[in-house]
C-alpha cells in the first residue's frame, strides 16, 4: 500500500481508505470482517460522518460498538469524521455550538477520546470563520481533534476559513472518478470556446489549489458514474471505457476495480481514494490499485474513453 502526505505537518496515510457510510444495517461480525479485510490490504484509515446512517451518528456508533478498540488498537488506526449537515431541512451548520456538539457526539459514538481528522462536510453559506476558528482552537487544545480539513469546498471558501482558522487545512474531500472528473477535465480543455468541459465550476481550479497549498484531495464515490448514478464498471453506458479497463486489468493482472482506483492514485496530486463498498472482496480488489504505475498513454486513454476531450 502506497502512503501519501495528509497536509503539510508530516502526517501520512494510505492512498486507499475505507469509507463507512453504508454500515448501519451490518452486524458487528460483518463490520469486523469488513474492517479486517481493509487492514489486511494495508488500509488503516477509516472515514465517517455524523450524518451517515438513518439517524445522526448511527454509522459511527455501529463502528464503535463493533470494533470496541482498545487504546493500543486505537493508536494503530486513523479515524476521520465529518460534520455540518443537519438532517432536518436539510441545511448546513458550521456554528461554534454545532461543531463542538457534533464532535462530542462523534466521540461518544466512536468510543474514542480523540478524532484524528475532522472535516467540515459541504460548505455552509452562512459560515462565520471566527466561529469555526474558535471551535477548532478549543477542540485542538482539549486533545479531542488532532487535525482539520474540509469537504466539497472551493479555493475561495478555503481561503475564507484560513483568514481566521490558524490550523492547516489538511484535506479536501471531493467527488472524483474516471467518469466524474470535472476538477481534472476543466484544466485539460481550458480556454476552449463552446466546450462545456472547459468551464470553471469550482472557483478557480480546486485540484491545483490543493496541490499548491499541501491539502490532500480525498476522492469520494471513486466508481460512481456521476452523483450516485450507479457505478460505471461493467455498465452498458460505458462500453469503450470498460473495454479499456478490462484490457489494462489483464495487462496488470488485477481486477478491473483496481484500474479504476489506479486512475486516481496515478495522479501526481497524490490523492486518497475513499472506498464506499461494504463487500470485503471489493475492498481487497480496489486496494490493489494503490501503486499500479499507469503510463501517461494509459491514463489518458481511460480519460478519453470516459467521454472527456483531449484537444
Amino acid at each position: 500500500m502506497i502512503t501519501v502526505p495528509v497536509g503539510p505537518a508530516g502526517m501520512t496515510a494510505p492512498n486507499v481508505v475505507l469509507g463507512l457510510m453504508r454500515i448501519a444495517d451490518k452486524t458487528d461480525d460483518e463490520i469486523r470482517t469488513l474492517v479486517g479485510a481493509a487492514r489486511d490490504a494495508g488500509i488503516d484509515f477509516f472515514d465517517h460522518a455524523d450524518v451517515y446512517g438513518s439517524r445522526m451518528h448511527e454509522c459511527e456508533e455501529r463502528f464503535g460498538t463493533a470494533m470496541d478498540l482498545t487504546p493500543a488498537e486505537r493508536a494503530e488506526v486513523t479515524i476521520q469524521t465529518k460534520m455540518g449537515i443537519v438532517r432536518e431541512g436539510p441545511y448546513f451548520d458550521f456554528s461554534y455550538e454545532h461543531i463542538v456538539s457534533s464532535v462530542e457526539g462523534s466521540l461518544r459514538a466512536l468510543r474514542t477520546d480523540y478524532i484524528d481528522i475532522l472535516l467540515l462536510h459541504r460548505p455552509d453559506a452562512l459560515v462565520e470563520p471566527d466561529e469555526v476558528a474558535r471551535a477548532f482552537d478549543e477542540l485542538e487544545a482539549s486533545g479531542k481533534v488532532r487535525a482539520f480539513g474540509v469537504s466539497n469546498h472551493t479555493p475561495r471558501q478555503i481561503d475564507l476559513l484560513k483568514a481566521s482558522v490558524r490550523q492547516p487545512i489538511v484535506a479536501n474531500q471531493l467527488q472524483l472518478s474516471i467518469t466524474h472528473a470535472p476538477i481534472v477535465a476543466q484544466g485539460v480543455a481550458t480556454n476552449m470556446s463552446g466546450v462545456d468541459q472547459s468551464a470553471t465550476i469550482d472557483g478557480g481550479g480546486i485540484l491545483d489549489y490543493c496541490r499548491l497549498n499541501q491539502i490532500t484531495v480525498q476522492a469520494w464515490s471513486p466508481f460512481q458514474a456521476g452523483f450516485f448514478d450507479g457505478v460505471f464498471l461493467e455498465s452498458p453506458e460505458y462500453p469503450e471505457l470498460n473495454a479499456a479497463i478490462d484490457r489494462l486489468a489483464a495487462h496488470y493482472d488485477v481486477p478491473p476495480i483496481a484500474i479504476a482506483t489506479a486512475w486516481i492514485t496515478r495522479h501526481p496530486a497524490r490523492m486518497q481514494v475513499v472506498l464506499g463498498t461494504t463487500t470485503p472482496q471489493r475492498v481487497a480488489d480496489a486496494a490493489l490499485g494503490s501503486g499500479i504505475p499507469l503510463t501517461r498513454a494509459e491514463w489518458y486513454e481511460l480519460f478519453r474513453t470516459a467521454g472527456y476531450r483531449v484537444p
